[in-house]
Formats: structure tokens, C-alpha cells, sequence
């Protein structure tokens, strides 16, 4: 029985470990995209309020979701790069939450990306505890499953923005936003293994 659990978690930390390196892998292009876009549009997302950011996540999260359903595609991109621009718009959703939206573009790029930084750092400690818990569930789940999640998350946080940001016994807006960073991240990592 003790050699037989000793299996199990000698298993469970191979797993975990490759995890945290896909996890990784997925973020580091997802940081690269973010940069290059940041060199070609500055922080033009400032101007931006966070219910706009949620609406734009909607919008790749709907378009992920009737990719899968329909298969096909009038515009040239497909899932991965909606997953991709679903972890950077959840990133800048962090950071207008921490800082509020303004009239201008007023951050640089090194500030955005120092951002980005500690709110990827953020997501994937979040991941590894959660995926503790949960054993590396999201192995045994769907892609379009993500895309679901995604979605009903989006749809709670446009009901606590409603609210005017408050809950009486939920996780806020920024939970929410890195619980869709985590999920496009294991969509990522499912169609690029």
C-alpha cells in the first residue's frame, strides 16, 4: 500500500513539474506577443475602463467558442491566438484594475511589461496551488471546456461590475480575471503540445 502511494505521488510531481513548464513555455509567448504589440501600440489599452476589457474578452472568448462549433474561419487566425490575447487583455485588466483607466496613454513600456510581470507571476502561483488541489484535472478536460469556463467567469464579472464591483460572499473581478488567464493558459498549452 505505501510503496503503491509513494507511486502515485512520485507520478503526481513528474506531472506537476511538466506542468509548470508548459505553463511557462505558454506564457513566455504569450509575453512576446505582448511585447511586440506594446512596441507598436504603446499602453493605448489605458484609455480603456474594466468593463471594456471584460467585454473585449468576450468577444475572443465568443469567437474561440464559434470556432469550435462551426470549424471554419473567414478570418485568417485561429483558436490559439484568441487564447493568447485572452491571458494579455486578462493581464491589462489587472493592471487597469490596479491602476484605473486614463485619457491618455501615461504608462511605459517598461512599467506595463513590470506589470505584466508580477501578474503572470501572480497567475501562476494561483495554478500551482490550485492544481495541487485538483490533481492536474485540466489534463482530463476538453478545450472547449476552457472556452465555457471562460466564459461563464466573464459572465460573473460583468454581474459583479454591475454591482459596482461589490460581492457579499464571491471572489472579486481580479480573481476572476486570473482564474480566465489560467484557463486560456491550458488551452494554450493543449493545442501547442
Amino acid at each position: 500500500m505505501r510503496s503503491s502511494l509513494i507511486k502515485v505521488a512520485a507520478f503526481t510531481y513528474f506531472l506537476m513539474a511538466d506542468t509548470i513548464k508548459q505553463f511557462d513555455d505558454a506564457l513566455a509567448m504569450c509575453r512576446d506577443i505582448f511585447s511586440k504589440k506594446l512596441y507598436d501600440y504603446g499602453a493605448s489599452w489605458r484609455i480603456m475602463r474594466p468593463c471594456s476589457i471584460t467585454d473585449q474578452l468576450f468577444i475572443k472568448a465568443k469567437r474561440i467558442r464559434s470556432l469550435e462549433t462551426n470549424g471554419s474561419s473567414m478570418v485568417d487566425e485561429g483558436i490559439l491566438p484568441e487564447f493568447i490575447a485572452i491571458v494579455n487583455y486578462g493581464v491589462v485588466g489587472l493592471i487597469q484594475l490596479k491602476e484605473g483607466y486614463a485619457d491618455a496613454t501615461d504608462m511605459s513600456a517598461e512599467k506595463a511589461m513590470e506589470y505584466y510581470d508580477g501578474f503572470v507571476a501572480e497567475a501562476r502561483k494561483l495554478m500551482i496551488a490550485k492544481n495541487h488541489d485538483y490533481g492536474e484535472a485540466w489534463r482530463s478536460m476538453r478545450v472547449n471546456s476552457y472556452t465555457d469556463l471562460i466564459l461563464a467567469k466573464i459572465q460573473r464579472t460583468k454581474q459583479i461590475e454591475d454591482h459596482g464591483g461589490m460581492t457579499e460572499i464571491s471572489e472579486g473581478i481580479d480573481a476572476n480575471y486570473m482564474d480566465m488567464i489560467n484557463y486560456a493558459v491550458f488551452g494554450i498549452i493543449k493545442l501547442t503540445e
